[in-house]
């Protein structure tokens, strides 16, 4: 009886374990991408001429939940896509179902934030005499917020959120937990950590348009842009002006923004 003769390990036997591991992490990356991809189609096709400009009527509240969670996974899947797959690349051999458990947790607290939003808007249309309509409180306000939204980008609770953001590797080791329950957890924190970094903005989408495909996408960039590009102090200072100089814009001269839908005017000013 003869024998097979031992196989040598050859080179290629270690990079087939690497290369699976690096195409399971594109593919994670890639599903975020397009799932952030039918967000923007989705949420575009629900806002369709609904945009009424600042202070826009929310509607009912489980179809702006729905939307609002649509909506978030669209501007924030493609910033958090590094964190999830470093994250997918820490406990692929632990457990497959934590990166999902991380992007679901990271999805509910934003969803949370959106019944937060969707309760004042509620309370606040219920004041008398009308306070976020254009001609009354509501330029002044939607100013205000947005020159808030470009100020809070200099102050110190921006910059340890931001910090968070950027710095994915020192958030999960600082933050582990293990299993999908972990995940959940940690995906919750960073989502925390991710609004205090991104309410005021959020805010200035409020002050815009929240039903405005147009400013959806601004306010998307300057996060992604705040989140990614090396340069953070040029971005965090460069993004605090723009928006300080667009509040004051909306105060005095609404009809020089671009892309903005003045409240009982002639529709949006191109």
């Amino acid at each position: 009886m003869t024998t097979a003769p031992d196989r040598r390990w050859a080179p290629e036997d270690g990079l087939r374990p690497a290369l699976s591991a690096v195409r399971w992490r594109l593919g994670l990356v890639l599903s975020l991408f397009l799932l952030a991809g039918l967000g923007w189609w989705w949420t575009a096709d629900q806002m369709r001429g609904m945009d009424d400009g600042p202070w826009t009527d929310l509607g009912g509240f489980g179809w702006f939940v729905l939307v609002w969670l649509v909506m978030m996974a669209a501007m924030m899947f493609p910033s958090v896509a590094p964190t999830v797959a470093l994250y997918a690349r820490m406990t692929r051999t632990r457990s497959p179902l934590s990166p999902p458990a991380f992007t679901a947790g990271y999805l509910s607290t934003w969803t949370a934030a959106g019944v937060v939003a969707w309760l004042v808007g509620a309370a606040v249309r219920g004041l008398p005499g009308d306070v976020l309509s254009w001609d009354h409180g509501g330029r002044a306000l939607a100013a205000g917020a947005i020159v808030v939204a470009g100020v809070y980008q200099l102050t110190p609770w921006k910059n340890v959120c931001l910090g968070k953001c950027r710095s994915p590797l020192g958030f999960l080791l600082g933050s582990w937990r293990d299993g999908p329950a972990g995940g959940v957890r940690m995906g919750a924190r960073l989502g925390a950590w991710c609004l205090g970094c991104c309410w005021a903005l959020m805010l200035a989408l409020f002050a815009l348009g929240i039903m405005s495909v147009v400013w959806m996408a601004a306010i998307a960039a300057l996060i992604a842009i705040e989140k990614t590009v090396p340069w953070r102090a040029v971005a965090t200072y460069g993004i605090a002006m723009g928006l300080i100089v667009l509040g004051v814009l909306v105060l005095v001269a609404p009809d020089a923004v671009p892309g903005l839908t003045i409240p009982g005017g002639d529709g949006m000013v191109m």
